[in-house]
């Protein structure tokens, strides 16, 4: 969805949790930040604990800054917390003979 028409854009933000994902498609004003976006996505109404002011934010699976300003077809992840950090889970693994996502370890 890469369009931009009368100063919009058209932009998605994103949010998962394990048992769920949700995708709200945006119209913005040219200038808009991906905090901003996240604000007017309301994802916190349906994600109990969800607090789109403080959430971790990225565009296509990079960290970005509060205010970074969109583009026209940015998709904005909103990041939940880790449940275990990776090199823990990797260390954990190795040490019982297992592998971690497909690989061994």
């Amino acid at each position: 969805m890469v369009e931009q028409r009368g100063g919009y854009l058209g932009i998605e933000v994103v949010y998962a949790e394990p048992a769920r994902q949700r995708l709200v498609r945006l119209q913005v004003a040219a200038g808009t930040t991906a905090r901003e976006a996240a604000l007017h996505s309301a994802l916190d109404k349906e994600f109990a604990g969800l607090d789109l002011a403080r959430v971790p934010v990225g565009v296509f699976g990079e960290r970005v800054a509060d205010s970074y300003e969109l583009r026209a077809g940015d998709r904005v992840e909103l990041y939940r917390p880790l449940r275990t950090d990776p090199r823990e889970a990797r260390r954990q693994a190795a040490a019982s003979g297992r592998t971690v996502g497909g690989a061994d370890v």
